[in-house]
């Protein structure tokens, strides 16, 4: 068996989807075309409609952006505006976002620079890494959507929240020269 995917994010992030702690999938979907969310639903064996009001019920939004949680607790935010990366950067172990991300986050980010190389993502959470699998490997070249030159791997591994550690100076580092 396959494992499924804990996240899916559509090739523009208008839609992204978290696997709940009942297996299911919970959809925000911002606008757009519902072709994604239909095909993730269709994938699932879901019989709910891609315009159902109750796909979005496991995330939680304010007009800053909204967070999901994983089976496992972890959080999954949506960034909308620039304001929401101080808190999800911080907070979340993964930030999916239009924008581009500010540099320093201490999250896995999937932003505007990332969709344009890779299309839609699929995620796994692994331990302390995120295995993403691209749906335009490195080098594809179709019609509808032509490689580039910073295509990401097919399937690549990205370390989520580096683990805290300590930041003291040891005492040998210090300077003896007082």
């Amino acid at each position: 068996m396959t494992p499924r995917p804990d996240v899916l994010v559509s090739g523009s992030a208008d839609a992204v989807a978290v696997r709940g702690p009942d297996g299911a999938l919970s959809v925000l979907r911002i606008e757009g075309n519902p072709f994604a969310v239909r095909e993730w639903l269709a994938a699932e064996s879901d019989a709910r409609p891609a315009n159902d009001p109750h796909l979005k019920d496991g995330f939680v939004c304010d007009p800053a952006g909204c967070v999901a949680k994983l089976a496992n607790g972890t959080a999954i935010a949506i960034a909308r505006t620039a304001e929401a990366f101080s808190d999800d950067c911080t907070r979340a172990s993964l930030v999916v976002t239009t924008r581009q991300a500010p540099p320093g986050c201490a999250a896995t980010v999937i932003d505007r620079r990332m969709l344009r190389a890779s299309g839609a993502i699929n995620l796994r959470q692994e331990g302390d890494f995120w295995l993403l699998e691209a749906t335009r490997p490195a080098g594809t070249d179709r019609p509808w959507g032509r490689a580039t030159t910073d295509s990401i791997d097919p399937t690549t591994a990205v370390r989520g929240r580096p683990s805290a550690r300590d930041a003291t100076p040891r005492p040998d580092d210090l300077d003896a020269d007082d």
